[in-house]
């Protein structure tokens, strides 16, 4: 199982990386915002991850780390 960490002071909540997860396992916080005022990016099961780095890679911010 892989760990995505998203650094939710990066985030502007552009989506991209909710459209390209395989797993569909990334959403926009619906009730929390960060100092830029968006919804940040989140992750809904973390145990679903399989670690692909689609969603770092296609975060233009760099909002996003991944372990595995």
């Amino acid at each position: 199982m892989a760990k995505v960490t998203v650094l939710q002071e990066v985030c502007k909540g552009c989506a991209l990386c909710v459209a390209v997860c395989p797993k569909k396992i990334l959403k926009l916080s619906p009730d929390q915002f960060n100092s830029k005022g968006v919804h940040p990016a989140m992750v809904t099961d973390m145990s679903q991850c399989t670690g692909c780095a689609m969603c770092a890679t296609m975060c233009p911010d760099v909002a996003l780390r991944i372990e595995k």
